[in-house]
């Protein structure tokens, strides 16, 4: 079946579908992982954005029940070079197009994702529509141009948790897959804040010794500090994080009051909190093969990344300092309070890229809570 891929600029690329058929809209962005299609799916920061993958052949490991990052999928297409439709891989289940027809995902195939993911560096992430109903270019056009701008939209409510539940389990285990750790061994107990949490979070979280209550985006501070934690967690998720001032707010009721660590989205919404400003960027940093720099050892990690903003340094006056840089580009990757056990970053320390070069930032964090534990 045809599908047409229309940006809000007036670019066409015609390709074939596979997934879900349909109409779908969202922010076009391009991600440079070779590998990790199933996290890229599933995982929530995605959400009102269509991911062009720059890797060519996207398939051909199909889909395993391990690698689930989320409840779902959140994302509003998927745009790849060529769909691999035979795929081989000894944990899998079913085929990448029948895991995205099965969750509504519309997909389209066979353009030039290069001239595409040029066109995006060059003129910077913008809106599109995918469609394999209305096939008329100047109508596709106009769709999506009408569609409202990822700038001053609240996504992160709509992609967490209804309500505050337990998390016991542990990172993958060759021998015997995700364990199950009895509470009573973990020595820390941490509130995550939801704002499209990723599992592996949870997992390295409890790996590191933490009993984790997971709980929604608006939960009150006033009953975090209730549940007496030693350590609060700010999670990752989509969308902007300057329309989230209730959320601001209840994070500054937490600074000073225990150890905070937050991760992509938690991190920008931490420097909002303390009174700093986020920036748009033009194509935003979306891939796990990307350098950054941890200022206070001056080592060099590759990440994994999926953010369309960053924090504004210069607005943070005396709050913050910088704690991590992205080599690439130079924006904040990290930031620390001067004084209080706070830090934050934006890169994704639980995806393993490195493969685990950021790991030690659970560890940091469970330092900040046994130094500061009553």
């Amino acid at each position: 079946m045809k599908a047409i891929l229309a940006l809000a600029d007036g670019r066409i690329f015609e390709g074939k579908s596979f997934g879900a058929s349909g109409e779908v809209t969202g922010e076009v962005v391009f991600n440079t992982a070779m590998s990790g299609y199933q996290e890229v799916l599933t995982d929530p920061s995605y959400k009102g954005q269509m991911v062009t993958m720059t890797y060519t052949q996207i398939g051909n490991t199909g889909i395993n029940p391990e690698d689930i990052e989320s409840r779902g999928l959140f994302l509003s297409g998927f745009i790849v070079k060529e769909y691999q439709d035979c795929y081989s891989n000894w944990r899998a289940t079913m085929s990448l197009d029948a895991y995205l027809k099965e969750n509504s995902v519309v997909g389209i195939q066979g353009l030039d994702t290069r001239a595409l993911t040029r066109h995006l560096r060059d003129k910077g992430a913008q809106n599109g529509i995918i469609s394999t109903v209305d096939l008329n270019h100047e109508s596709l056009v106009a769709k999506a141009g009408a569609i409202p701008k990822m700038t001053g939209l609240d996504l992160a409510s709509g992609v967490s948790c209804d309500k505050p539940y337990h998390w016991t389990e542990g990172v993958w285990d060759l021998e015997t897959g995700y364990p199950d750790v009895d509470p009573i061994t973990l020595k820390y107990k941490v509130v995550a804040y939801d704002f499209g949490i990723k599992f592996n979070i949870l997992r390295c979280l409890v790996d590191a010794g933490c009993d984790v209550t997971v709980v929604p985006s608006d939960y009150p501070a006033e009953k975090v500090l209730e549940m007496n934690p030693d350590g609060i967690f700010l999670s990752n998720g989509p969308g902007d994080p300057e329309p989230l001032v209730a959320v601001q707010q209840e994070i500054r009721k937490l600074v000073g009051k225990k150890p905070i660590f937050g991760i992509c989205l938690g991190h920008q919404l931490l420097g909002l909190a303390l009174g700093g400003k986020t920036i748009k960027l033009p194509f935003g940093n979306h891939g796990s093969n990307l350098p950054v720099m941890d200022m206070s050892t001056r080592k060099v990690e590759i990440t994994s990344q999926n953010h369309g903003f960053a924090v504004d340094l210069d607005t943070l006056g005396d709050a913050a300092c910088l704690g991590h840089e992205n080599l690439n580009d130079q924006t904040v990757e990290g930031i620390r309070h001067c004084e209080l056990p706070i830090f934050s970053v934006q890169h994704h320390p639980e995806a393993s890229p490195g493969p685990h070069d950021s790991q030690y930032l659970f560890g940091r964090f469970v330092e900040m809570m046994e130094k500061h534990k009553h």
